[in-house]
Formats: C-alpha cells, sequence, structure tokens
C-alpha cells in the first residue's frame, strides 16, 4: 500500500456522555464541530485529521495517550488551555517528571491532561 493512499486519519474516543465530551472538546479545546454521523459518532476536523467521539456505554480503560494534539509553544497552548478550564497532570515517576506540566522526552516536550470521559490526551512541542 502507497503512502498516498493513506492521506487522512479518523483518531475515535469512546465517550459515556456525549453532551459532556462535547462541551469539552468545544469549549474547553475548542474545535470546531463537523457533526453527528448517522453511526452516532460526532466529528471535528483539525488539519488533514477528523476526531470522532463515539458513544459507548463503558467508556475507556485506556492506559496509554490516546491523541497527542502537535504545538508551536507547549507553555503558550498550556496557558490557553488552563483558561479555557483544562486540567493538566503532574508526574514525579523515574524516568517521567513534570515542570509545569511538560516533560521533556528527547526531541519533544509534552503535558497531559485528561478529557472528562478518562481519554488521556497529550500536547506535544518538537524540539527539532
Amino acid at each position: 500500500m502507497s503512502a498516498a493512499v493513506l492521506s487522512e486519519a479518523t483518531c475515535i474516543l469512546p465517550v459515556k456522555d456525549m453532551q459532556r465530551a462535547r462541551r469539552f472538546y468545544e469549549g474547553g479545546l475548542g474545535l470546531v464541530a463537523v457533526g453527528e454521523k448517522p453511526d452516532g459518532k460526532f466529528v471535528y476536523k483539525l488539519g488533514g485529521t477528523e476526531i470522532a467521539l463515539f458513544p459507548r456505554a463503558e467508556g475507556t480503560k485506556a492506559t496509554h495517550t490516546a491523541l497527542s494534539f502537535r504545538v508551536p509553544d507547549i507553555a503558550a497552548a498550556i496557558k490557553n488551555l488552563e483558561a479555557r478550564g483544562v486540567a493538566f497532570a503532574d508526574y514525579d515517576l523515574p524516568g517521567l517528571k513534570t515542570v509545569e506540566h511538560v516533560c521533556v522526552l528527547g526531541s519533544e516536550k509534552a503535558a497531559w491532561f485528561n478529557d472528562p470521559e478518562g481519554n488521556i490526551l497529550c500536547l506535544h512541542e518538537d524540539l527539532a
């Protein structure tokens, strides 16, 4: 399969409460809604990517980052999102320590937060 065939991607995030999730993604993150699909997913477009919230009664049990947003200035993005009510996580673990919500991981900086549905989301800024 050639790379040209795979030109866009959709990240599907399970949500228990669609209205609560939409308030977060639209109000907290400022994403622009595309709309609801016939299968019940609610879609946002972000560059060449779609983010689809999928109704799922049990939500998610993922213990990993489900979606990461690349930003040009992570400190500015954190400040902007905190002003919208987004709460960032802080870690002090072997090999993973945040300072002002940010961890330097090789060639990038990263900061994590959860959506109200339990999905782990991230901001990352490339250093190279």
